[in-house]
């Protein structure tokens, strides 16, 4: 658990252009194994969060894959 200054109960960090975008995502640079998928938190503020509801219904965060947006 933590606390951050710019999240809390009624305080959201501002969200950046890729919010609600389709990406594709793939693990470990394996573009041979993609899945789709779309950004439900982009933070273009601290604390600079960006997380990507896969299809399959997995949340991952961006630190974690690689993303593009479609082709």
């Amino acid at each position: 658990m933590g606390v951050v200054a710019e999240v809390g109960f009624s305080r959201w960090p501002k969200q950046g252009k890729w919010l609600h975008k389709r990406t594709v995502v793939c693990f470990d640079y394996d573009t041979r194994n993609s899945i789709g998928g779309t950004v439900v938190r982009e933070d273009s503020e601290k604390p600079g969060v960006m997380i990507i509801q896969l299809d399959d219904g997995r949340f991952v965060l961006s630190t974690e894959c690689q993303y593009t947006l479609p082709q």
